[in-house]
């Protein structure tokens, strides 16, 4: 009926899923308690020399959620995740890729009477 993505869309929907699957299979390899993890995507689009719309960029914005503080297991994942996106790595041949991790950790749990100490979420 001609509904769904286009195939510019498909595309960003690909660099992101593949590397929210990198990051996710790196953290769960590195026993990080990952609670949620969301990936968005934008593009840009510009002219190309003969007048023809290309994709210029994307920019990808992966949001986990981590149970606990950072860690060294969670920043040697940002370190290696990006690399073994075979997607994103294939596409930044032609076209700019920015990927910003924007991570969000829960607090432990506080001691009895700390309960106002600890934020909550929304």
């Amino acid at each position: 009926a001609g509904a769904g993505p286009n195939a510019a869309r498909l595309l960003a929907a690909a660099v992101g899923n593949c590397l929210a699957a990198s990051l996710l299979l790196c953290l769960e390899k590195a026993r990080v308690d990952l609670v949620d993890l969301r990936a968005t995507v934008s593009g840009t689009m510009e002219r190309n020399e003969r007048g023809r719309f290309r994709i210029s960029g994307l920019d990808v914005t992966i949001t986990p959620t981590i149970d606990g503080e950072p860690s060294r297991k969670y920043d040697r994942c940002l370190d290696l995740f990006e690399d073994f996106c075979i997607v994103t790595q294939s596409v930044r041949d032609g076209i700019d890729v920015d990927v910003t991790v924007e991570p969000h950790f829960l607090a432990a749990a506080a001691p009895p009477g700390d309960e106002e100490l600890v934020g909550r979420s929304g």
